[in-house]
């Protein structure tokens, strides 16, 4: 491999896994990049919630992950790379429901039926936005993936809480999608890697792309 490498450039497969979210959109955007630099590099790119990602990453079936914080700093490199707002996905008919998609309060929740992310720290997350109203929300359902969380709130089932990446499934105005106006109430993405591992060439010159990407943004 490093004698084709010399001859014909980099070369290799980078195993990927990606919470859902902005992660599929990102990595292509620096997949895209990095293709017209390095076109030999093949790609096989997985997607789960970030409990499954990390575990990915900790038994070696993936080298680099995208996840939503927190971060196991002890166990893997971190490298912040978006934020984003959680909304509330809201069908059309609704009480909350909004043409205008302006925030909506924890408070305002609190009587409906709410769909939040599977991840284990999730819940305790969303708990706190509801600290100082007296009242838990009401957890009809856990979902691991964008698409159940969009038709499930399509169909009345419960509002979806999950990251504003959500709204690019939207085609029409059977669903409204409004931010949670709460300080805490944003998804932090990171780049992550093993930090036990030994990464592969082609991993690496990937890291130190978005590394670059990132570096060239903070300055913009």
């Amino acid at each position: 491999e490093d004698v084709r490498e010399r001859k014909e450039g980099l070369q290799g497969t980078l195993y990927i896994a990606s919470v859902e979210g902005c992660g599929p959109r990102l990595f292509a955007e620096w997949i895209s990049g990095f293709q017209q630099r390095h076109p030999h590099v093949q790609y096989n790119l997985w997607n789960g919630n970030t409990d499954d990602v990390n575990n990915r990453v900790t038994k070696g079936l993936c080298e680099i992950a995208m996840i939503t914080a927190p971060y196991n700093t002890e166990e893997f490199h971190v490298l912040p790379v978006y934020e984003e707002p959680w909304v509330a996905v809201i069908p059309k008919g609704h009480a909350l429901y909004s043409w205008e998609n302006d925030p909506v309060k924890p408070s305002e929740l609190l009587p409906y039926d709410l769909l939040i992310p599977s991840r284990e720290s999730r819940k305790g997350e969303i708990d706190k936005w509801f600290d100082g109203t007296g009242h838990a929300p009401v957890i009809r359902g856990r979902i691991a993936h964008m698409m159940n969380a969009y038709e499930l709130s399509l169909h009345g089932v419960g509002i979806s809480i999950y990251p504003a990446s959500i709204s690019s499934l939207i085609r029409d105005k059977d669903v409204c999608v409004r931010p949670v106006e709460h300080p805490n109430a944003h998804a932090d993405y990171a780049l992550i890697w093993n930090k036990n591992h030994t990464l592969s060439h082609v991993a690496e010159e990937f890291i130190k792309y978005v590394e670059s990407i990132e570096e060239r943004n903070s300055v913009e």
